[in-house]
């Protein structure tokens, strides 16, 4: 945990055009590093669907990362349901994941904590 709190203190900052993506062994190192049960698709973007128990919980966790993808300028795609929400993550400028994926990836299970009894 305490790995993925270091990517949790960190900032999304904005990908230039040019910068390749991550891949292979960085991609790897860094899903260990966030943990939480998140998955790299093929290389392409992460995805993870939380559970809650009800759909007001669900949509109140949207919100929060909702407002958190404002603060940091980084907009997952979010998908709500009754009692689950889906976050996927990549950078849309390059097609694929940077380090800050998996900083916005390890403040939103920060968030999932705190909302958890």
């Amino acid at each position: 945990m305490g790995e993925r709190r270091e990517l949790a203190a960190g900032k999304c900052v904005p990908c230039k055009g040019g910068t390749p993506p991550l891949k292979g062994p960085d991609l790897e190192a860094l899903l260990d590093q966030l943990g939480g049960d998140w998955q790299v698709i093929e290389e392409h973007h992460l995805d993870k669907q939380f559970r809650f128990k009800d759909f007001r919980e669900a949509l109140d966790f949207t919100d929060r990362v909702g407002e958190l993808a404002e603060e940091q300028f980084h907009h997952p795609d979010i998908h709500l349901a009754w009692g689950r929400v889906r976050v996927v993550i990549w950078t849309h400028k390059i097609d694929g994941l940077t380090q800050s994926d998996f900083v916005f990836a390890a403040k939103a299970e920060d968030l999932f904590e705190a909302a958890s009894p």
